[in-house]
Order: structure tokens, then sequence, then C-alpha cells
């Protein structure tokens, strides 16, 4: 915004910050064709940028309008259940009259009446019946549907818009989680804190697009290799944390050298040009759980590796073993 001479407002900061998510089609394609052109961002281009962040509903109108749905379709549902109720009821007092009527012997014509009486109410609730389970089937898959798009919700509150990976809400729910099952049962678990080497030269030099795509890249390296129980969010900014569940220390810097190398095998390519503008590698510091402390607690032991790595050179991989080492220093 910055560079293009683009006001810090409130709604400024929205409508990029939608952009930087990329999820918003038709407003990446709008922003991407003025950065092309390289026209200026002047107020009457931001205003109808704007129209295109308005056909976006926001989660939280999304919630509201699903549940009003859900609403809707339990009222419909308890609609059909209680006049099936009534239905039943007034069958019921149909039989019992009948039951009456056939104390004393009555006459074959009175028989025959009584039986065509209960045929004509049996048929009756037989067809009501039916309609109250066409209707529940119609409830029932309305309400599947809206299950679903109302996990789909969930699933975007709680998920990085620019890597798709888990959000720092996601991530923290997640270490609770860790730690409960951990404290209960003894598993065992990791924590890698990783940070993405010289990011801000990259930002400087390239511009905010290509420090997405960067950000973009090492989600994918994360979530190729982060699987099952495990969670990978982007913790902030340029920095990312993977928790392993039901792992050792050793498989969990196994893992993390893993990553280091997918990330470092990779070649940034500018969409725009198609230069290749060089490798990016991140530096890994892991952490054991000890059993009874504080999320807190671990992540700042993490960091305390990660900070290490950094000053090793960087492009490291540096577990709480290597700092208990006789002799070591971070360069």
């Amino acid at each position: 915004m910055e560079s293009h001479g683009i006001a810090p407002s409130p709604a400024n900061y929205e409508l990029f910050f939608a952009y930087a998510g990329g999820k918003n089609t038709s407003l990446s394609q709008a922003v991407d064709a003025i950065l092309k052109a390289k026209k200026p961002f002047t107020r009457e281009a931001l205003d109808e940028l704007r129209q295109h962040v308005a056909k976006e509903p926001h989660p939280i109108d999304q919630l509201d309008s699903l549940s009003k749905d859900v609403s809707a379709a339990l009222g419909s549902v308890m609609v059909a259940l209680e006049t099936a109720g009534k239905d039943a009821a007034s069958y019921g007092k149909t039989l019992s009259s009948a039951v009456a009527e056939m104390v004393g012997e009555p006459s074959p014509a009175a028989m025959r009446k009584l039986m065509d009486g209960l045929l004509g109410a049996t048929h009756a609730m037989e067809a009501r019946t039916k309609m109250l389970e066409d209707e529940l089937h119609k409830s029932s898959a309305e309400v599947n549907d809206l299950k679903t798009k109302l996990d789909d919700v969930r699933k975007e509150s709680l998920t990085d818009p620019l890597t798709a990976l888990a959000n720092r809400k996601l991530f923290e729910a997640a270490m609770a989680n860790a730690i409960a099952e951990a404290n209960e049962s003894g598993e065992e678990f990791a924590l890698c804190m990783c940070d993405i080497d010289h990011f801000k030269a990259f930002n400087d030099t390239w511009g905010h697009q290509t420090g997405d795509q960067v950000l973009r890249l090492v989600g994918a390296c994360l979530s190729e290799n982060v699987k099952g129980r495990d969670t990978a969010a982007r913790y902030g900014g340029e920095e990312f944390a993977v928790i392993l569940r039901q792992t050792k220390l050793e498989h969990a810097l196994n893992l993390a050298n893993q990553i280091r190398k997918h990330v470092e095998s990779k070649k940034l390519v500018k969409k725009s040009t198609g230069d290749i503008l060089g490798t990016i590698t991140i530096s890994i510091g892991v952490a054991q759980y000890v059993s009874g402390e504080s999320s807190a607690n671990l992540i700042r032991r993490a960091d305390e590796c990660l900070y290490a790595a950094k000053h090793a050179g960087r492009n490291y991989v540096i577990g709480e073993q290597d700092l208990k080492r006789p002799g070591f220093a971070a360069a």
C-alpha cells in the first residue's frame, strides 16, 4: 500500500487484507490487472475494488445467515412432528371409539360401517405418515447441507488465508489439546518453531507480492511433510509452528531436517517475468514437551533453539539437546 501511495485507512487495510488472503478471485484479478498495467490506485479505482469485497460474505455474516437457515429447517421439522402428533392422537381416538362400539355384538351392517370407517382412517393415517416421512427426509437433506456449510465456515475461521495452514487460533487449541493428552496419557510430543531466513530482504528487494509467494511456498512444504494428527500453523509473520504428536525429539529433528531440505530444494520464480529469484531457506528450533509445563514455556524453549539456529548461520535445525552439549555456542 505504501509503495503505491495508498492511504493507510481502515477501509483500505480491509481491502488489501482481502487481496492478500487470495480467496476472492475477482478482487485478485482486478488488483493484478491494475498492477500489471501500472495504473495508479485512484479513489475511484479503490471504490470499484471494494465492490468486489462487498460481494464476498464475511464469515460472521455467513454464520448469521446459516444460523437462520438452521432455525428455519428445525422449525419446519417441529411443525411436521407437531402435526403428526395430532394426527396420531386423532387416529387413537378413532380406534378407541371403534373398540367401544364393538362391545355388545353390533349387527353386520353396523360392523361393516365400523370397518369402513376404520379402513378410511387407516388410509388417511398412512397418507399423513408418508407426508411426514417425505418432509423429514427433505429436512434431513437440508440440515446435512447446512452442516457442511457450517463446517466450511468454521474451517475458514481457523485457517490462515494466505498459506492455507492452521492459523494462530487453531494452533493454540491444538497445543492445549496435545498438552492435555500428554498429561493424561504420558503421550510424547514435540514442537518445531520455524522462521524464513532473510524474509525482510526478500520483501524489501522484490516487494510484498513476492513475499507472499515465499510464505505460500513454505506453507506448501509444511503441508506436504506434516500429516495425520500433527498440526502445521502460521504462527505469525514469517514464523511457522509444527506440533508433532506421539513423536520423540530424535524423530522430530529428522522431520525438521526433512522440511528444511524440502524448502531449500525449491526455486523462487517471479511470476510476471519467469526470473529465478533464488532459493528460500528456513531455520528450525525443536523442543520436547516436558510433563506439566505450560504452552508458553514450551514455545519459549523451542524459540531459544530457533534463535540458536539463526545464529549458527541459518538454514539449520537445532534441538534442545544441542543447547545442552558442553562447549556448544551459536556462531
